[in-house]
């Protein structure tokens, strides 16, 4: 599972999160992320850009429609936070998957308001 964060570091080629989005593709098993990450942080110009659309041809994206904005919406109210991205993050998980993200402090109480276990991986 990606958020922003994990996309942010692959536009900027990291090296460790490109070896991981390597590694998920050898294994079969796509990261997946929604429409809405994407919308964070795509600006399309410049190289960056050549990097991120090259890492979205190895990601799984959900989309982020009206039933999992409602979802997101109610479970950011739950939690107490603001972001609603995050919380469609979340809601993609399931127990024991892990997140790539650059802000597992508010990712925390999402994942603890839904009751959802995710290993947090900081880039």
């Amino acid at each position: 599972m990606l958020d922003s964060g994990a996309l942010v570091a692959l536009e900027r080629n990291d090296r460790a999160m490109w070896c991981r989005l390597k590694d998920a593709a050898l294994t079969a098993q796509p990261p997946l992320s929604h429409g809405g990450v994407i919308g964070q942080v795509w600006r399309g110009r410049g190289s960056r850009h050549a990097l991120l659309a090259r890492a979205l041809q190895g990601i799984e994206v959900a989309p982020l429609d009206a039933e999992r904005g409602r979802a997101a919406g109610e479970l950011v109210g739950r939690a107490r936070q603001k972001d609603v991205i995050d919380a469609a993050v979340i809601l993609l998980a399931n127990d024991g998957d892990t997140v790539v993200t650059s802000d597992p402090d508010d990712l925390v109480p999402l994942a603890e308001a839904s009751g959802i276990h995710l290993e947090l991986v900081a880039v």
